[in-house]
């Protein structure tokens, strides 16, 4: 499962940041952290920062440095109304995308033990 959670997580990541900071700003390790708190332990912290960089760039969020007690000042992500709108989009194309492939795996996979309670 490893491989597969990978890949799958690489094409989902800016959305899952995205929502993320929706609930409220952060900075990278923050956000790392919340996310490995949900359940996605096998986050590399390399991974979020170099994807907050290219939001950042695609004028997603908003950037604000603020002073840390320890080293140079912290990068703190908010999400502005470009991101909104990019976070919206993720939402609708993952619920088509979630709701398919849900119907796929129920016409199609042999096995019931696989089934889940609602499917039952």
């Amino acid at each position: 499962m490893g491989n597969q959670m990978t890949e799958m997580l690489k094409g989902t990541l800016e959305g899952i940041v995205l929502a993320t900071l929706s609930a409220q700003p952060a900075y990278g390790y923050e956000i790392t952290a919340r996310l490995r708190d949900q359940g996605f332990s096998d986050l590399v912290e390399g991974t979020v920062y170099a994807l907050l960089v290219r939001v950042e760039q695609r004028g997603l969020v908003d950037v604000e440095k603020v002073p840390s007690e320890k080293g140079p000042p912290r990068k703190v992500y908010s999400l502005n109304a470009q991101g909104r709108e990019q976070l919206a989009e993720f939402w609708t194309t993952w619920s088509f995308l979630a709701d398919r492939i849900e119907r796929l795996r129920r016409t199609t996979d042999p096995d019931p033990a696989i089934q889940t309670e609602g499917d039952q």
